[in-house]
């Protein structure tokens, strides 16, 4: 009797031991992150947003919300850069708490560098601190086309400007401790106006040093509270070389800041139109990327494919780097939950909509997922 009591305790011990093994070995291959970016949603629109956290994104597991709140927030720390709409502290603690029921890490946005205006007018940090502008020389037009003169399409702030990030950063961290965060979004997607020959500061000075130096700031200033920085990846791909030209991939210059930029910011590498396979390049580099789409069904789901693709592919090392899938949405969160519910088409009565993809997507993640 004694000899079997060893004998099976040696058998549970060998199968308690490989089971974990086979476990993982048959495992389907979850993505990392599942994430869906939006605009934080109007005050009066957050109980209908809570709806769709709660019977949208929990359902299909969704993993992070990325919510470009910029200056939609009643600001302590700087009230004077409100908008004229602002959500409460109560309400963003109501998004918080259904993020936190269905596992969903909640990431705010604000848009430093770039997208400082748009169109005719500036956003709220420009129109307050007008000393902030890189190009204060460039007068807003009261009609705005595409293209002018000079070159206009956002707005910058000076990265060198001695007073910038006293404001920006009294912003960023409000923002992130109302939202309970650990990571933060600073956008950073189409700088088109970076080291202008007329800033006294800036003038004559390497764009990619200079753009690869604004992140080094706002990613030392996050890791203070052991916060992650996350950022768009269109200027840190050459837009000659590659024929993706100044809105997917940057052509002032800024590209070669991949080399000079911390390893641990997270890229969102956003491509619209196309399947372009860029996040092999940022993984190469060491830096976690995430494919990004907007509103075309099949180059979602070709992404998709292509994200689980290079995750089986990849050598232990860089897998990790192949982070996961981005849905992108760039109407208002009331406006894309009007066309979700409706399922509303595009104007041409196609399916070319943020919502018809946001279906497409998580469904060929999870046929994936059962893959894999």
């Amino acid at each position: 009797m004694k000899h079997l009591i060893e004998w099976c305790s040696i058998f549970v011990f060998v199968l308690t031991s490989i089971l974990p093994l086979q476990a993982q070995e048959t495992a389907p291959d979850v993505l990392p992150v599942r994430a869906f970016a939006i605009a934080a949603p109007a005050p009066e629109k957050v109980e209908q947003f809570v709806e769709f956290i709660d019977e949208e994104l929990g359902p299909r597991r969704i993993n992070v919300l990325i919510l470009r709140v910029e200056y939609n927030y009643e600001y302590l720390s700087h009230p004077e850069l409100r908008s004229a709409n602002p959500l409460t502290q109560a309400q963003v603690k109501q998004l918080v708490a259904v993020c936190k029921e269905n596992d969903i890490r909640i990431i705010p946005q604000v848009n430093l560098l770039g997208h400082q205006s748009w169109h005719s007018e500036l956003g709220k940090l420009l129109e307050v601190y007008p000393e902030f502008d890189e190009t204060p020389h460039v007068k807003l037009p009261e009609k705005y086309e595409w293209p002018n003169e000079d070159g206009l399409y956002c707005k910058s702030y000076c990265p060198l400007h001695p007073k910038v990030h006293d404001v920006v950063f009294d912003l960023v961290d409000e923002i992130c401790d109302v939202f309970e965060a650990d990571a933060f979004h600073a956008g950073m997607d189409e700088v088109f106006y970076i080291g202008d020959d007329q800033c006294p500061r800036c003038g004559g000075r390497d764009k990619a040093k200079l753009f690869a130096d604004e992140v080094w700031k706002i990613r030392n200033h996050l890791a203070k509270s052991d916060r992650e920085l996350w950022i768009w990846g269109d200027r840190l791909l050459d837009g000659k070389t590659t024929g993706m030209g100044m809105w997917e991939a940057s052509m002032n210059n800024t590209h070669r800041a991949i080399d000079m930029i911390p390893k641990d910011v997270v890229i969102g590498d956003w491509h619209y139109e196309r399947a372009d396979q860029t996040a092999v390049y940022f993984a190469m580099k060491g830096l976690r990327v995430l494919t990004c789409n907007w509103r075309k069904p099949e180059v979602s789901a070709q992404q998709v494919e292509d994200m689980y693709r290079f995750r089986a592919s990849a050598t232990k090392e860089m897998k990790p780097n192949f982070y996961g899938m981005m849905q992108t949405v760039w109407s208002s969160a009331g406006g894309f939950m009007e066309g979700y519910y409706g399922d509303k088409p595009d104007r041409e009565g196609d399916n070319e909509t943020a919502w018809h993809t946001f279906r497409v997507m998580f469904d060929k993640v999870n046929e994936m997922e059962r893959q894999y």
